[in-house]
């Protein structure tokens, strides 16, 4: 049976919650049907990530050894966002703005010293968004993901799969309504992002190849 190793950060900052902790937690262990019916279904494991720099790549390294999974899917909050967003590229910099969990606070250091400025996702992103899309569920691609732990765990995991035929990617999530009851921040219900997750994992398994859509940016 296939596997998708689905992966979630701890809370943050002055956030008790994380919705990608949530969601981990919840389709651990699901099989979700997949529509070719000749491999069956996908098995979700999740693996909890730490917030801290180094260590993060570290977890999913040892689950990735472990699990051998077939596909890779990070979730991260995005704080400000209003849709489900998977990121199209990592960059080789951390500069934090506020310290991890670990309290590592980098200005302007490489995630890898000496590595590539950027490292691409290889999961299908605009065909995932346009599955979100077709499900009602507001989506689209993103061309930063930050300089924080995210990108820091998107680049470490690219790198290190960068010659394994495991495809892995990123992708960040709006906050919980939990997490903003003065309004001021857009928000996701768990339910809706619980659906967004699924079709996400049935995406990433279904397309081999991504679909040839316009999706950049303008500015």
């Amino acid at each position: 049976m296939p596997r998708l190793l689905l992966c979630g950060f701890e809370p943050f900052g002055s956030d008790s919650v994380n919705p990608a902790l949530h969601i981990i937690e919840a389709l651990d262990g699901q099989r979700l049907a997949l529509p070719d019916r000749e491999h069956g279904s996908v098995e979700i494991i999740a693996c909890r990530v730490p917030v801290t720099r180094f260590a993060a790549i570290d977890s999913v390294v040892e689950a990735i050894g472990v699990h051998a999974p077939d596909v890779v899917i990070m979730l991260g909050q995005a704080s400000g966002r209003s849709a489900i967003t998977p990121e199209r590229i990592a960059i080789n910099l951390d500069d934090y703005r506020i310290a991890d969990n670990g309290g590592h606070q980098p200005v302007d250091e490489p995630v890898e010293p000496g590595g590539p400025d950027g490292c691409f996702t290889t999961l299908p992103i605009k065909a995932m968004v346009s599955d979100l899309q077709a499900a009602g569920l507001p989506a689209s691609v993103s061309y930063s993901a930050g300089t924080f732990v995210c990108n820091h765990l998107f680049y470490g995991i690219q790198r290190h799969l960068a010659d394994s035929p495991i495809r892995s990617g990123f992708v960040h999530i709006p906050a919980l309504p939990e997490q903003s009851l003065d309004g001021r921040l857009p928000t996701m219900s768990l339910d809706s992002l619980l659906e967004g997750v699924r079709t996400l994992c049935l995406s990433a398994m279904s397309h081999h190849e991504d679909v040839r859509i316009g999706g950049g940016n303008i500015s």
